[in-house]
């Protein structure tokens, strides 16, 4: 019996290991959620837009769109989710280019038929290269904002420490990640396994620029309590949306998100 009892235990405790093994391994996967494309052309979404390149420095070109105005209150600088690509946003880019802004949208590696697989690491890089190319193109520092939604507010989040922005607004932001990890698999030890940290309220306590943050109150993927934190951390202003859920469309378009958007503006010097 205590034999059998025994190699129960061990097969039992292989099988977790294997698991465990396995979600760290394969994590990225759960992660990241790439729509590879193809992505139409810049010119499709808007007349205008530029299909353009931004080169990291590892070495990769990314395909990304930018779509400037003439004499722009601002450039907005647009770091994606982790699922999808920016043909999905490209209502976003829409509605802030009527409002007087210059917008470039991005794709990281792997998303939107761009090479490489996409990691902690290397969207911080893409994010670089995305600002690097807007300051190439002629849009003064101190007239640009970023925007980050969701896994890109700590994208952009990490880049205004080291680059701070004009303004920083953050949609749905979580305060790291394994705090959403540990939200949706509570059985599972999320920070012993995670690979990528994207810790934003350690990013926002820096206070590197004026931050805004706009949240759903109704989320189920990135909880309020959290989105509130972040605003707290940052010493921020927030906007809540009443009922909006992560991916309503009311958190993409809504009067509330580029109203709060296109109010960081007039703070810009």
């Amino acid at each position: 019996m205590r034999r059998r009892l025994l190699l129960g235990l061990v097969a039992g405790l292989t099988i977790v290991a294997v698991v465990l093994a396995g979600l760290y391994v394969l994590q990225r996967k759960l992660v990241y959620l790439p729509t590879p494309g193809p992505v139409p052309s810049a010119a499709d979404v808007l007349p205008g837009g530029r299909d353009v390149t931004l080169r990291t420095s590892d070495g990769l070109e990314l395909s990304a769109w930018y779509f400037p105005v003439p004499r722009p209150r601002a450039a907005v600088l647009v770091a994606p989710g982790n699922a999808g690509n920016r043909a999905a946003r490209a209502p976003l880019a829409r509605e802030l280019h009527a409002r007087g802004l210059s917008v470039l949208l991005m794709d990281y590696r792997g998303y939107g038929g761009n090479p490489g697989a996409p990691s902690e690491a290397g969207l911080a890089r893409d994010v670089r290269a995305a600002r690097t190319h807007l300051l190439a193109a002629g849009v003064p520092a101190d007239r640009l904002l970023y925007f980050g939604e969701s896994l890109g507010a700590a994208v952009v989040a990490e880049l205004a420490v080291e680059h701070p922005p004009a303004a920083l607004v953050l949609r749905s932001p979580f305060t790291d990640l394994a705090a959403v990890g540990s939200r949706h698999y509570p059985f599972l030890p999320v920070r012993l396994l995670l690979r990528d940290r994207f810790p934003v309220v350690e990013y926002v306590a820096h206070r590197p620029a004026p931050l805004t943050v706009v949240y759903g109150t109704a989320d189920s993927i990135v909880p309020p309590e959290q989105s509130r934190a972040v605003t707290a951390a940052g010493g921020g202003r927030a906007v809540a949306v009443p009922g909006a859920e992560h991916n309503d469309l009311v958190l993409l378009t809504g009067p509330a998100l580029l109203d709060a958007v296109t109010a960081a503006v007039p703070d810009i010097p």
